[in-house]
């Protein structure tokens, strides 16, 4: 697993990616009210604003973290967009991603890097 400086997860399964936001994040977003998904199908780069998750504090947007097509989405959010409070790492994934190009993870942070970063 790998994790974005913009608190973002990555999780290689399979030839996928799944992407959701850390516990931290959720933690700072507070009670997630809403999840904007984006369309199966659809192509991002690396950066787009894929996602917007809305909060009882803020509205955010979640940005493609690689390059690739966006495969499947986690439409359990739809009605219970509270799993990413719950869940963030399992139950809270907001979507699977097919890469264009998998060696972009590797400019991540590992576990132990990102965990020194959020402090």
């Amino acid at each position: 697993m790998k994790f974005t400086e913009e608190h973002e997860w990555l999780r290689p399964e399979g030839d996928l990616i799944v992407v959701g936001i850390t516990e931290y994040a959720a933690t700072q977003l507070g009670d997630i009210v809403f999840v904007e998904l984006p369309e199966v199908g659809t192509v991002v780069s690396k950066d787009d604003d894929c996602v917007v998750i809305e909060s009882v504090k803020a509205a955010s947007d979640v940005l493609a973290p690689i390059d690739g097509e966006i495969v499947e989405v986690n439409e359990a959010l739809t009605d219970e967009p509270a799993k990413v409070n719950d869940d963030p790492l399992e139950g809270g994934w907001i979507f699977k991603i097919e890469a264009s190009d998998p060696s972009q993870m590797d400019e991540y942070l590992t576990e132990a890097q990102y965990k020194k970063l959020i402090g």
